[in-house]
């Protein structure tokens, strides 16, 4: 379903569920992370880039006065997936992801002309071309990949959806992806 105009970057609470026909296959870069470094198997990384994946989206103002998003991620059959806390502030902070070990990120509003990734910046609606997107920026800490991601709004298929352009780096090898996603529900 396309999100409704009243789900904005500045309000994104609500279900997401990845549109696998449309979202790039995660599987590639899953492998290139090297996820058997965090006892994440051949088998176990397959079923992830297999499973059907739900964002459930909270989006506040916390009580030290910075936009705060907490992503608590389904697989497939209600399996718990990641969690995600999102302070968009720029500040660094550690977490320690059953999927993904042990990372550092920040994260924050952007506007899209100071993206200086080309593949980050591309595809994106007016709206979030124009105004303002999130950006993520994600080190491994024992692993040695970075993750960026840009979130925002595209138009795939004459919908309006929730996006996400990544890009993952690990010396001078890259990966790129592009994740859709069906709104379902506030």
């Amino acid at each position: 379903m396309a999100a409704s105009d009243s789900v904005t970057i500045q309000n994104l609470t609500g279900d997401f569920i990845m549109d696998k026909k449309l979202s790039d296959n995660p599987e590639p870069m899953l492998a290139f992370i090297d996820m058997s470094k965090q006892g994440i198997g051949w088998m176990t990384r397959k079923a992830i880039g297999l499973a059907t994946i739900t964002l459930h989206i909270k989006q506040f103002t916390n009580e030290a006065g910075v936009v705060q998003i907490d992503i608590e991620q389904t697989a497939t059959g209600g399996v718990k997936g990641t969690t995600e806390i999102r302070h968009l502030d720029w500040k660094e902070s550690d977490h320690d992801d059953h999927v993904f070990g042990k990372v550092r990120g920040k994260s924050r509003f952007i506007k899209v002309a100071d993206v200086d990734d080309p593949f980050l910046k591309s595809n994106w609606r007016e709206e979030t071309d124009k105004g303002d997107a999130i950006e993520s920026y994600v080190v491994s800490v024992d692993n040695g990949w970075i993750a960026r991601q840009i979130w925002g709004f595209q138009d795939k298929d004459g919908k309006r959806m929730y996006a996400r352009n990544i890009v993952v780096t690990k010396g001078s090898d890259r990966k790129e992806i592009r994740l859709y996603y069906d709104y379902v529900s506030a």
